[in-house]
């Protein structure tokens, strides 16, 4: 079964390959490396072979006509040949025409020194046809693998820059005394032919695989993958998940807390929200939250259900068909249980399980704080549901509370654990006396947390249910998992307001997955955050919720959300393998590929 840390990892793998070219400076920035590197270039040659013809003034003249010629070309590639490209605009075009440009100065400046060691000129030229050469490669490769343009727009998107940009040299050339040979202009046949040949035998395999593991070429994925991750565009990728889903029912908990003048909403759903960023479920508990609030004029929250990656929503078009059935249910539910028994919590030195039964229904979750625990096996879920029914319950609620992460998860190995607390805590929490109950719930959503920080759009939630004596509270935290230790801390500040129990969820958004380079591609709750304030935030939000504490009741109900398109075990599994496949193989082929590639150039430019 593929893992939330195999996932990551490949996205983590392929994102920082492509960091460089996609998280760029500003335009003029850009210019101005540009202008600074390539007359740069064009200046070199004419200084280092001691022409007693050509001076420094000919020389700035034959390198800003290099900057000027390569500028021009970036302008009409961007314009005609990538207008509706949704990648490449202007500054993306320039930015890679700098990198080629620092590529070429390092042939430029190895040819330099072979002519000034050697005294022989042909040396410069002939290295700066090889870094046109190794320029039109590389230009080629980036654009057949991320742009969806055609390819005689790619290869003219390719081929511009580097052609308007080494006619200056041809020039500085010819000023030289040298005469243009058809030879040359054999060469530069034979580079863009190598260039044509290169690309192809390195990309051709890496899109097989694709072909031959999902049914879909590998070069599509990672096109849809770089459109999310630079342009936030999600159709792309969702098509493409769409594909490959699988139909599947969803299975979605409901708690409704009514009172004389509020509502609040709490809801489970048994999907997980990723993969990352807007793709699939990932933004499904704040789209949920912030559908309830408005729609219903109510608090609510989305804790993290049971399941990993493998149940992913495919699209967005999934997610309203959660959303819209989540909505009409919770609209049409009438609370009717008054009574309620107190909020219990049991542990056995690795797992913790906290439970509050309402009636004949109850609310559990999980933790194995300060452990790590990530996604839990369906086979928990499974058996909770066995023990309620046990226990004369008509439903229960499975929450994880995703609210500790201290290193790798051994989910496997705490199951045990997690059974024993889930037994004991349902059986202690049937046996209590039920009393009326009064319920409160507010919301803050704190402004100087971002998503880079780890703190989704919904903010922070807190739920206070009062029992008798008892207070406890519900905090739920619109995040991806929390520094370990950060729980506990919570949960002692609560305690000097009076709340003497509760318990601390992430909703597990994977709204703020893939914005950072890192290992896990995320900051959880509390990394990065100022602690101090993000404990105050939790305790601003559990005084405003026990301040509107008021008697309540409560109604609670499974839905069943049928034909929903889910990633699915084995697609997941696929496509990790996929990625991994995929840059193995681009590292198997980039040497031999482009070594030979260079070989031949420069076999056929010793004779020039």
């Amino acid at each position: 079964m593929p893992t939330e840390d195999s996932l990551r990892q490949s996205m983590e793998k392929a994102k920082k390959r492509y960091s460089s070219l996609f998280r760029l400076p500003s335009d003029r920035k850009v210019i101005l490396l540009l202008a600074l590197v390539s007359i740069f270039g064009g200046f070199l040659p004419t200084v280092a072979v001691h022409l007693s013809s050509l001076g420094l003034m000919e020389g700035f003249l034959v390198g800003f006509s290099v900057f000027l010629a390569g500028l021009a070309a970036d302008y009409i590639t961007n314009f005609f040949m990538l207008r509706k490209d949704t990648i490449f605009n202007l500054r993306r075009t320039m930015a890679l025409s700098l990198f080629s440009w620092s590529l070429w100065l390092t042939f430029i400046l190895l040819g330099l020194v072979l002519t000034l060691l050697s005294g022989f000129q042909n040396w410069w030229f002939r290295f700066c046809l090889l870094g046109f050469s190794a320029v039109l490669i590389l230009r080629l490769v980036v654009f057949s693998s991320t742009s969806k343009m055609g390819k005689a727009r790619v290869l003219a998107a390719s081929f511009l820059e580097p052609f308007f940009s080494v006619t200056p040299f041809f020039a500085l050339w010819s000023m030289m005394g040298n005469s243009i040979t058809s030879y040359m202009l054999f060469f530069v046949v034979l580079a863009v032919i190598v260039g044509i040949a290169s690309t192809y035998a390195f990309l051709h395999p890496i899109d097989r695989i694709g072909e031959r593991t999902l049914g879909m070429h590998s070069l599509s994925l990672f096109r849809a993958f770089v459109a999310n991750w630079v342009l936030n565009l999600n159709e792309p990728f969702e098509q493409l998940l769409e594909e490959l889903g699988e139909k599947r029912s969803v299975e979605t908990s409901i708690l409704k807390f009514s009172s004389s003048t509020s509502e609040s909403v709490m809801v489970v759903p048994s999907v997980h929200p990723g993969p990352f960023k807007n793709i699939g479920s990932s933004l499904l508990p704040s789209l949920l939250k912030a559908t309830l609030e408005k729609q219903l004029n109510c608090i609510a929250c989305v804790p993290h259900g049971l399941l990993g990656h493998e149940f992913d929503l495919a699209s967005q078009k999934q997610n309203q068909k959660i959303i819209d059935h989540v909505l009409a249910t919770t609209r049409d539910l009438d609370a009717s249980e008054t009574r309620a028994s107190s909020f219990v919590k049991v542990t056995n030195g690795l797992a913790t399980a906290c439970c509050q039964v309402f009636g004949k229904h109850g609310l559990i979750s999980f933790t194995l704080a300060p452990k790590t625990i990530e996604d839990l096996p369906q086979e928990v879920g499974l058996f909770v549901r066995e023990e309620a029914e046990r226990n004369g319950l008509n439903f229960c609620a499975v929450v994880n509370a995703h609210n500790s992460i201290d290193g790798h998860a051994e989910l496997q190995e705490s199951f045990d654990s997690l059974k024993d607390v889930a037994s004991k805590c349902l059986e202690k929490a049937v046996s209590l006396t039920q009393l009326p109950f009064e319920v409160g719930a507010a919301t803050v959503l704190p402004k100087e947390f971002s998503l880079e920080d780890g703190m989704g759009s919904g903010g922070i939630t807190a739920v206070v249910v009062k029992n008798g004596e008892q207070r406890a509270a519900y905090i739920v935290i619109d995040g991806n998992n929390m520094i370990s230790g950060m729980r506990e801390e919570i949960l002692t500040s609560l305690s000097t307001l009076g709340i003497s129990e509760g318990e601390v969820f992430t909703t597990d958004t994977h709204a703020v997955s893939a914005l950072i380079l890192g290992k896990q591609g995320y900051h959880p709750v509390g990394e990065v955050m100022d602690r101090e304030k993000l404990v105050g935030y939790v305790k601003q939000a559990a005084l405003a919720a026990s301040s509107h504490l008021e008697p309540s009741k409560v109604s609670c109900q499974s839905l069943m959300v049928t034909d929903v398109t889910v990633l699915g075990a084995n697609q997941l599994e696929t496509l990790c393998l996929l990625i991994d496949k995929s840059l193995k193989m681009a590292k198997r082929l980039v040497a031999p590929v482009f070594v030979t590639a260079g070989l031949v150039l420069m076999s056929f430019l010793l004779f020039l």
